[in-house]
């Protein structure tokens, strides 16, 4: 059940945000609208000031040089790819090795004087570097194609311009080819003779050698001496004694193994591992005779003669058998012997083969030597060769062209540059942008109350009422005025907002000079008056005194008389229009007030206004630049703060709340003033439908009926109270 909630409350929040935004477009359009046409005329005006360029642009297509005819050992087929080919060319199309020929050919030394209106001529740097800025060379897509792209006010000349640079690019693909082909071969053909007299050399170096160390012809064609005389008799001593020590090691475990076992164990393992056709002919005759023996036992006695024929011949067998076995034992230790002894003369017989064969190779090693390095010599004089000779071929045949136009610049039909739809477009989003964020910036510099949340976050005290702009006297506007409603509602959220109703006498206060604080309560002690109240408005404003300009009346007598007991109370009151509603001015300014308003009488006056009457009505000087508002704030039960919407800083307001608080003065909350409601929608629901409301019903009534200016009768009349 709480996910919904959440969202909603989210949606809630970002539709706020949104409609702060647009509240400060709203405020802030002029700014955005001035930025807007001052960058739109700026943009507009520069850009048809503009010199118009034309643009011409020629196509090549660029490859790596490759021959016609594939020779042995190269390809004429792809080149491996190089990502930085064509980056290379972009770079030499725009270097002074080509664009120095294209000025030359162009003349535009000249022609460039005579398009910037100088004395004379350009050095070719000069142009070269206005040139490199007017050109321009890029791939097209992914090919091997370069697009190179002239500007100039001349359209017949940027089509030069971009066709010359091509013809000169081709030009010098071609000589230096060329050029490096010449000098390779010039470097092939003395390298190839100077290695053709160093193999000589060696040769003849190599032939003195070989007579004098009288190398045998199987070594000079071998390689070596190791390789050829000792070779085979190496290889073959090497052989023998792998197979010797095999069987060796085999013979040495096999007689460990027989002479572990005794009796037939032993006789049988000797007819498995060393058969021999006499011993198994004894083994099977020993058999069958004891075969005779075992069938004879039972029906005949040891003295019988067939059992001592039988036994007689199973002794006989059995000598032989020992016999046979003691020489197979004897003949395997004897073997073992003469391969122990045979090993031993192998290895020495290899020794001394080394010994000959290190003898030999000290004894060859310079020939060696010699031709090792005649046979290099050799491989890169045929290499060499090879070479020269494909390049002699390479260098006489045709080679394809390796930088070709496929399209030729022609002179453009319109202009390019400026291209004014485009540059004022972006203007206008630049304007626009420009101003938007200007707007943005100076709200967020601005730090003046703006909104019902700037006071109740900033100051902790409650908004009660929103005061429209353009509010004038409603005594001259009638009850029915469209302003009046917004007094209404700060009248009835005074009302509620009081805890004891014996508070009733009020002092409205403001930070600084011009918030409309005189008018504020001017207008709400006549709405107190318009609903039945008694209600005297007095101007203790002794400083700047401005109620009674709104009564239209004299200011000679008044508060400053009856405290300083020159005048009565009947003597300085004056009557309104309206019966309920009396009016005190501030009377003749004293040198100085301080003392008149903080002193018993102005208590004791306080005291005889709230008895004679429903609610009292204090005006005030400024509180941040005076002591008057903060002493009355003190006095009074109640005090109300007027803030001026967008005009003095937060600052200075919650100082001003700071100082009622401070003096014991007991702030009820703040009335918000001059709110533009037409410019800030943000406050329309708090004024502008009751706005709208009176002044429909305004128009639906005959015009001899209207209220206010249009005849009203509750214009200002005053005079005496008694």
């Amino acid at each position: 059940m709480e996910a919904p909630k959440t969202a909603t409350a989210s949606a809630s929040d970002a539709k706020l945000h949104f409609l702060d935004y647009w509240r400060i477009i709203r405020i802030r359009k002029v700014i955005i609208l001035a930025v807007f046409l001052l960058v739109m005329i700026t943009v507009t005006v520069v850009t048809s000031i503009m010199q118009e360029f034309y643009s011409s642009t020629a196509r090549i297509r660029v490859e790596k040089d490759t021959p016609d005819i594939a020779l042995w050992g190269m390809t004429g087929g792809a080149q491996p790819y190089d990502p930085y080919f064509l980056t290379t060319e972009f770079e030499v199309l725009k270097s002074s090795t080509i664009l120095y020929p294209v000025i030359e050919k162009l003349q535009l030394q000249r022609k460039y004087r005579e398009r910037f209106k100088t004395q004379s001529d350009w050095t070719v740097q000069a142009a070269a570097e206005v040139l490199g800025q007017e050109l321009d060379a890029k791939q097209f897509r992914n090919t091997s194609i370069i697009e190179i792209t002239a500007l100039n006010p001349d359209k017949n000349l940027a089509a030069d311009i971009a066709n010359t640079t091509a013809e000169v690019y081709e030009d010098y693909r071609e000589t230096s080819r060329t050029d490096q082909t010449g000098r390779g071969l010039i470097t092939l053909t003395n390298q190839l003779a100077d290695l053709n007299r160093k193999v000589q050399e060696r040769s003849d170096k190599v032939d003195k050698l070989r007579l004098e160390l009288k190398v045998p012809d199987a070594v000079a064609e071998g390689g070596g001496p190791f390789q050829s005389i000792m070779a085979d008799e190496t290889r073959r001593m090497l052989g023998n004694q792998t197979e010797i020590h095999t069987r060796l090691t085999m013979n040495k475990e096999l007689l460990a193994n027989l002479r572990s076992k005794t009796g037939d164990s032993l006789r049988y393992t000797l007819n498995v591992n060393r058969p021999t056709p006499l011993l198994q002919t004894l083994l099977a005759d020993l058999t069958i005779a004891e075969q005779q023996k075992a069938r004879l036992s039972p029906d005949f006695g040891p003295q019988h003669p067939e059992v001592e024929r039988v036994n007689g011949v199973l002794a006989k067998i059995n000598s032989q058998i020992d016999e046979v076995v003691s020489g197979i034992l004897n003949s395997l230790q004897a073997q073992i012997d003469t391969d122990q002894a045979t090993l031993v003369a192998i290895k020495e017989r290899f020794e001394e083969s080394k010994e000959e064969e290190a003898k030999l190779i000290a004894k060859y090693r310079p020939y060696m030597r010699e031709k090792k390095e005649l046979d290099t010599l050799r491989r890169m004089q045929e290499a060499m060769t090879l070479q020269l000779t494909q390049e002699n071929i390479n260098a006489a045949i045709s080679k394809k062209s390796s930088v070709r136009t496929i399209d030729r610049a022609e002179p453009g039909l319109r202009p390019v540059k400026p291209r004014k739809g485009l540059n004022i477009a972006l203007g206008a989003i630049a304007g626009l942008l420009l101003g938007v964020g200007l707007a943005f910036f100076i709200e967020y510099l601005d730090t003046s109350v703006k909104t019902i949340d700037d006071v109740e976050q900033a100051l902790g005290a409650p908004v009660l009422g929103v005061i429209p702009q353009n509010v004038s006297n409603l005594l001259k506007e009638g009850p029915e005025s469209p302003h009046a409603e917004a007094y209404r509602v700060l009248r009835t959220n005074l009302l509620f907002s009081r805890k004891d109703p014996n508070l009733r006498t009020i002092t409205v206060v403001s930070g600084g000079a011009g918030e409309g604080k005189s008018t504020t309560i001017f207008n709400l002690a006549a709405i107190f008056a318009q609903q039945g109240s008694r209600v005297l408005i007095v101007d203790s404003d002794l400083r700047r005194p401005s109620l009674h300009k709104l009564f239209n009346v004299a200011n000679n007598l008044g508060l400053t008389n009856f405290l300083l007991k020159q005048n009565k109370l009947e003597e300085v009151v004056q009557t309104t229009s309206i019966p309920t509603l009396d009016f005190l001015p501030s009377g003749k300014l004293p040198s100085s007030s301080m003392g008149i308003l903080n002193s018993g009488a102005m208590r004791a006056f306080i005291d005889e206004a709230k008895s004679r009457y429903d609610f009292v009505f204090f005006d005030s000087p400024p509180i941040m630049g005076v002591s008057d508002a903060a002493i009355l704030a003190s006095e009074v039960d109640l005090a109300v703060l007027v803030v001026q919407y967008r005009k003095y800083p937060q600052q200075m307001t919650l100082r001003a709340k700071q100082m009622v608080e401070k003096v014991g003065g007991r702030l009820m909350g703040v009335v918000l003033n001059n709110i533009n409601i037409s410019q800030d929608s943000y406050y329309y629901y708090y004024s502008g439908y009751y706005y709208d409301y009176y002044s429909k019903n305004d128009e639906s009534r005959p015009p001899g009926e209207k209220g206010g200016k249009d005849g009203s009768k509750s214009g200002v009349e005053l005079k005496k109270k008694y």
